[in-house]
């Protein structure tokens, strides 16, 4: 097995070595800052020492005929990314985790995703980049794909070390660093209210959206509606920061989340969440991404992500990238990829997550973006009468082009599709979706 060095903090500070499989994978949830579950994680490997660099993580799609161009993907991406960066992989790690399902064993499920750790294997070596190891995690066990030795790795798996007894727990404690939970719990925060609450917001949308859509598709009511719609939004920003709270970066915060959505009223939710489907609207409220407005905002783009109920779940798809790009912005990283999965979860051609989930997973710095959207916002308060009439409507600010898309259907766990029935109150739901 060979040995991994991971910084523990800058590069002048001690570094730490992984010697066996079963340090590796304990170090997993303190490279991606949460336990990831139902996820490959590819980590790339620089040097002879093994120096950690780019990773990504992605849902486990569901059917294996998904397996083989998912591999072939994950790999270019991986790659190629490293290399815009500077420095192509020696080698990678490879990660599948997820729990058993019910009367499922850790080892069934082992042995169930060893093609897929096959076919990821395959598409690396294809572009010379060997893995050096694969492991899959379950049940509070790990598995190696690539060590015949059964002295070190039994058919039977091997248990996980007791949580913070690790060298690299010693580490990430010393540096600060800490582990936020399970990828199900920070996905939670971001999910549709459960009834009986959501049958009060989805009237709310309903009301809203027949309110709305003949606004929008009226002349001249589109840019009205959009303005309303920023101006509502810095309202509630305002009244989430004048309220107590607790962390707003932190994974676990029920009860503030709870306190939030105390604070927002159905008919509130629903005028925002609708005005937000609106492209234009919505690259203008990216632009509410550092300083004071940024915490504020974020908080407000989770809310109204849990506000995206029942036949409006396709909806969440707008704030809850938002939600990702102020997260990347504010430098939390893990959080942002998770909106952004979940976003693609609804809508894997949503291109504004797309290109944020993708630059995010290459390590790309968002002040490129934060430039752009300063610019979008410093020419539309400019007091200059021409600019204003050769520029009737600000274009859509997109993030900075990728070359390589990550798969659609793995950007987290393909969901079924959102119901888009044409029912009596709904019937109109689908206008107000103008762009992405």
């Amino acid at each position: 097995m060979n040995k991994h060095h991971e910084p523990t903090g800058s590069a002048d500070e001690q570094q730490i070595t992984l010697r066996s499989p079963a340090e590796l994978a304990d170090a997993l949830p303190y490279l991606l800052g949460f336990h990831p579950t139902d996820s490959v994680v590819m980590v790339a490997l620089h040097g002879g020492r093994g120096r950690f660099g780019g990773r990504l993580r992605l849902g486990i799609p569901r059917s294996p005929g998904e397996w083989p161009p998912v591999a072939e993907q994950l790999a270019e991406c991986l790659v190629e990314g490293s290399e815009r960066r500077g420095t192509r992989p020696d080698g990678i790690v490879v990660f599948l985790c997820q729990d058993p399902a019910e009367g499922e064993s850790g080892q069934r499920v082992m042995e169930r995703l060893r093609p897929f750790a096959q076919r990821l294997r395959t598409a690396c070596g294809a572009l010379d980049v060997p893995v050096y190891e694969a492991l899959c995690i379950s049940d509070g066990r790990y598995w190696s794909y690539c060590c015949p030795d059964v002295r070190c790795c039994p058919p039977e798996g091997t248990g996980l070390a007791l949580p913070g007894t690790s060298v690299m727990a010693a580490a990430a404690a010393y540096a600060g660093i800490r582990v936020r939970g399970s990828l199900r719990e920070m996905e939670a925060r971001l999910e549709p209210r459960p009834a009986p609450a959501a049958e009060g917001q989805a009237r709310a949308l309903d009301d809203a959206g027949a309110a709305l859509v003949p606004r929008i598709l009226g002349a001249g009511s589109r840019e009205r509606v959009g303005a309303e719609t920023l101006r509502l939004a810095r309202v509630l920003m305002r009244r989430l920061g004048d309220a107590p709270r607790g962390g707003v970066l932190d994974s676990g915060a029920g009860e503030t989340d709870a306190a939030d959505d105390g604070l927002i009223g159905d008919d509130e939710a629903a005028a925002v969440i609708l005005g937000l489907q609106d492209r234009v609207t919505r690259d203008r409220a990216a632009e509410w991404m550092e300083g004071a407005e940024a915490e504020p905002a974020l908080r407000l783009w989770r809310a109204l992500a849990r506000r995206c109920v029942g036949p409006y779940a396709e909806h969440g798809a707008a704030p809850l990238s938002l939600a990702g790009w102020v997260a990347w912005s504010l430098g939390d990283e893990p959080a942002a990829r998770v909106a952004l999965g979940l976003a693609l979860r609804l809508d894997p051609r949503y291109v504004f997550a797309r290109l944020l989930h993708q630059a995010c997973n290459q390590g790309m710095d968002p002040e490129e973006l934060r430039r752009c959207l300063r610019r979008e916002r410093a020419a539309r308060a400019a007091p200059d009468p021409r600019r204003a009439a050769r520029r009737p409507r600000a274009r859509p600010v997109r993030p900075p082009a990728v070359r390589k898309a990550l798969p659609p259907a793995a950007a987290s766990r393909p969901e079924a599709p959102a119901d888009r029935g044409g029912g009596d109150r709904r019937s109109g739901r689908r206008g107000t979706r103008s762009g992405r």
